[in-house]
């Protein structure tokens, strides 16, 4: 069945209730949509709560801290890792509390080895990105990290069955070498691409023994087909506003090549004569998935994600694009079996 879920952040500052909302509107879908319940971030309560600190929390004997440009390595835990960490513990509570009696797949979204390099700066320099020693024991770390916090959630939520969605909307520009020193007067080197796939499979195996599936979702750039699929991940989440043609080509080989495809819906339009166009929600999936051969019948096996809540959205924007894709994907799920 077409599947819908969401890929992590989420406005406000309760934690509790948003997650009970997400478990809540999630955990019952109509026929034909199975609905995955995912573990929200909520940036609004500040770096300690983004996903690069969610994620720098995660790291296995790799302590961090706050600097003037965001969160480095640190020499040893303090304040700040301390404060991260207690949120994670209130994330994790408020799980176990929306989700409890729950069965079924649970998104876990987690900033990818690459990503979180490109924001993460080693104590002393530039960025953990520039630095080849340094990156690969943080892809390393991330992996056990991964794996720990898999294992707490399984422990509050035992019915679950964990799905990691790695974020990695830093990868293309990470591998194409475009993005800038510390300075910002020059571009770190390009990490190459079997590098890339190489760390990117490092927390990929970490993660496995503990989620059913990981997938990768590489933003708006397909060029990151290559070394998601490389990296042994069981599918790829894309943006399907960013995909041309010989995006969709691409994306054609890899779900032929057994990947499974999760789709970013490009933001819900509406008239006031219509109303919300969930129609042309679908039709961004389905019209170029057939435009390029690929059968009606596997749309079925697709994963719909609603398009992540700008700065300004409030929790009520963010629950109506959710239910909104939620909507797209019974359309979408009527055109697979037919």
């Amino acid at each position: 069945m077409t599947a819908v879920t969401g890929s992590g952040p989420w406005p406000g500052d309760d934690v509790l209730e948003a997650q009970t909302v997400v478990v809540g509107d999630l955990a019952e879908t109509p026929a034909g949509v199975t609905g995955m319940p995912f573990a929200v971030r909520l940036p609004q309560r500040g770096p300690w709560g983004g996903p690069t600190g969610s994620a720098a929390v995660l790291l296995a004997d790799l302590p961090t801290e706050l600097g003037p440009h965001g969160w480095k390595l640190a020499d040893r835990p303090g304040g700040d890792l301390a404060r991260a960490q207690a949120l994670r513990r209130e994330d994790l509570d408020a799980l176990a509390v929306a989700a409890h009696g729950y069965a079924g797949p649970l998104v876990v979204p987690v900033t990818g080895p690459l990503t979180l390099a490109a924001r993460l700066y080693l104590a002393r320099g530039d960025r953990v990105l520039a630095d080849r020693g340094a990156l690969d024991e943080l892809a390393w770390s991330l992996a056990a990290g991964v794996a720990e916090h898999l294992a707490d959630v399984r422990r509050l939520v035992p019915g679950a069955e964990p799905v990691v969605l790695l974020h990695e909307p830093l990868l293309a520009q990470a591998v194409a070498g475009v993005l800038p020193s510390f300075s910002g007067y020059s571009a770190l080197r390009a990490v190459p691409a079997p590098v890339a796939t190489e760390l990117l499979g490092v927390v990929v195996r970490g993660a496995r023994p503990g989620a059913g599936q990981v997938v990768v979702h590489g933003g708006a750039a397909w060029t990151t087909l290559r070394p998601i699929v490389g990296s042994g991940a069981d599918g790829v989440a894309l943006a399907l506003a960013a995909l041309d043609e010989r995006a969709w080509e691409a994306v054609a080989g890899a779900v032929e090549d057994g990947a499974s495809l999760w789709g970013e819906l490009p933001p819900l339009t509406s008239s006031q004569c219509a109303g919300p166009d969930l129609r042309a929600q679908a039709d961004a999936l389905t019209v170029p998935w057939r435009r390029v051969g690929l059968p009606a019948a596997g749309l079925g096996r697709v994963t719909l994600l609603p398009p992540p809540p700008d700065a300004s959205a409030t929790p009520d924007h963010a629950r109506a694009a959710l239910a909104a894709a939620v909507r797209a994907a019974e359309l979408v799920a009527e055109r697979a079996e037919g």
